[in-house]
């Protein structure tokens, strides 16, 4: 369609029939000021509009942030329409990233070789991204990006086997002098000295004050937190500059000093723990100069039946991963990323998401099982029935929780 031919005299003569009141050009002016002046605010308000329409289980949640506003690290960006969270697992025999006799920190419990485990097919698999590639891990960069600051993960046990993964991943361009692992005892830190760098793992399973807080004897049943109690810990997070939260296997809460018990759903206690998180960011980071992740659930694979296989089974002995691209689980990690989608619709607290679950269901066959330090002396009937002490929620290193480590990497530099 041709535009209309420009003509002055026309324009002039309508013009002289239309008069504009001064009020109106006031009001237009104004509007004109407040659109300049909260534009970024209008684009975060509109861009939570798509967060607070999943009605189910997110496939991507990316980062809640500004839009056109540049990311502390970030020296790239994505490819437009990429997510890399949706993808495919693909044969690599060029892995594992490091070899496990190699890395010193890696916990008994996650040493997989060491105790027996006699084949190493989980660990040649890369995560690709459908339409576009995930950046190639750099250690170098990774550790001069780190030089004179902090990166802090916090959550539970699987956070700190994604803490270990990433220091097993850099650790080997400092030299023995250079470098320490020490812990005090809910803080674990490694230090690059040559960098004036820390890697840090905080030991808090569900963020606000529970009854799982020690680091060492944390194994209860009736697992209950104290609602508004993230500063407890929140106290020894100040000043980091990279922070990767997690936490899942919620139970209860405990409301005051009496220690009245509400029972209430996993949903609703995981909402309570993510919302202290966010208002914990808001209050004490600064998002000019720090960035903040939130990890998703880490799926187990307790029963085999969910996969198609036999009826008491569980992850052991299986050495092949779910290859059906649709498997989800079980209906409550499907309710836990609703739950998340719903809160970080409504926040404008910056936050990038890496959404681990989905891509981890598919490896069933990665996980410590029966192939780790066993803290207990098993019984007669439990060495007759491995299926029976098999761990089908931790994973061993290397593996899995490296890929978690190359997506956190990108997101961090590649946003």
């Amino acid at each position: 369609m041709k535009p209309l031919p420009y003509s002055s005299s026309s324009s002039s003569s309508i013009l002289r029939k239309t008069r504009i009141s001064p009020l109106i050009v006031t009001l237009l002016a104004f509007i004109v000021f407040i659109t300049i002046l909260y534009s970024e605010d209008f684009s975060c308000i509109f861009s939570q509009l798509e967060y607070s329409s999943l009605s189910g289980p997110p496939n991507s949640i990316s980062r809640i942030i500004e839009k056109n506003k540049k990311l502390p690290f970030a020296i790239g960006e994505t490819e437009d329409d990429c997510d890399i969270f949706s993808g495919r697992w693909v044969r690599d025999d060029s892995r594992p990233l490091y070899e496990e006799a190699e890395c010193p920190y890696i916990q008994p419990q996650l040493t997989c070789q060491e105790h027996g485990r006699p084949v190493k097919d989980y660990q040649h698999w890369r995560w690709q991204p459908h339409g576009c590639s995930l950046p190639s891990f750099n250690a170098t960069l990774m550790l001069e990006t780190l030089r004179g600051k902090r990166m802090l993960y916090v959550g539970d046990s699987l956070n700190r086997g994604q803490y270990i993964s990433m220091v097993c991943l850099l650790h080997r361009l400092i030299p023995e002098n250079a470098k320490s692992m020490e812990t005090f005892g809910s803080l674990s830190v490694f230090t690059a000295k040559d960098y004036n760098a820390t890697i840090e793992f905080y030991w808090a399973p569900f963020l606000l004050e529970s009854n799982a807080d020690d680091s060492v004897v944390h194994r209860i049943s009736d697992r209950v937190v104290r609602k508004g109690s993230i500063n407890k810990h929140g106290k020894n997070w100040k000043g980091a500059d990279i922070v990767v939260f997690n936490t899942y296997l919620w139970q209860g809460s405990f409301e005051d000093e009496v220690k009245d018990i509400a029972i209430v759903s996993t949903e609703d206690a995981y909402r309570m723990g993510m919302k202290s998180m966010l208002r914990w960011v808001k209050k004490n980071m600064d998002p000019k100069k720090t960035r903040v992740f939130f990890t998703s659930m880490s799926p187990s694979h307790q029963k085999s039946i969910d996969w198609g296989g036999e009826a008491n089974k569980n992850c052991y002995n299986e050495t092949k991963m779910i290859e059906d691209p649709n498997y989800w689980g079980s209906d409550s990690r499907k309710s836990i990323m609703k739950v998340i989608g719903q809160v970080f619709g409504k926040t404008k607290v910056p936050i990038t998401f890496l959404n681990i679950t989905q891509l981890s269901n598919y490896r069933k066959d990665a996980h410590t099982s029966i192939y780790k330090k066993q803290w207990n002396p098993l019984t007669a009937e439990q060495l007759a029935n491995p299926v029976s002490y098999a761990d089908c929620v931790h994973w061993c290193l290397p593996g899995l929780q490296d890929t978690w480590n190359e997506l956190l990497f990108a997101k961090l530099f590649y946003p």
